[in-house]
């Protein structure tokens, strides 16, 4: 708690002492300064709970932001541990099966040289 909370409250309440002892004296004065007090008070504590709030925010943060580092420095390290394996794995598939990929590479190659010399050109 911090002092704009408790000097909010302090005058929240002194308002609301004012408003009444206006209302049994009959004053309008009195009371519209203890509603004045009031609004001030509460206003002033609400400042007050904010300026908390933002203080255990700021306190948290750099922790919140530590973790979350870590966290995707993790998913990094996975993302790079799994595209090393797929890599691997593609490379082992080749290698078992090269007779095919040439053929395929082949096939591709006349496909697109097939285009080239015969593709109607408009």
């Amino acid at each position: 708690m911090n002092k704009h909370e408790l000097h909010g409250g302090a005058r929240y309440v002194g308002g609301k002492v004012e408003k009444t002892v206006g209302d049994v004296a009959e004053r309008r004065d009195w009371q519209s300064d203890g509603v004045l007090n009031q609004i001030a008070g509460g206003a002033e504590n609400l400042l007050g709970r904010a300026q908390s709030v933002a203080s255990d925010v700021a306190e948290m943060a750099p922790g919140v932001i530590d973790e979350a580092r870590e966290r995707i420095g993790d998913a990094v390290d996975h993302a790079g541990a799994a595209a090393r394996h797929g890599t691997q794995v593609a490379g082992a598939t080749v290698r078992e099966h090269r007779a095919t990929s040439l053929a395929l590479v082949a096939a591709l190659g006349g496909v697109a040289l097939g285009w080239l010399l015969f593709a109607r050109r408009d």
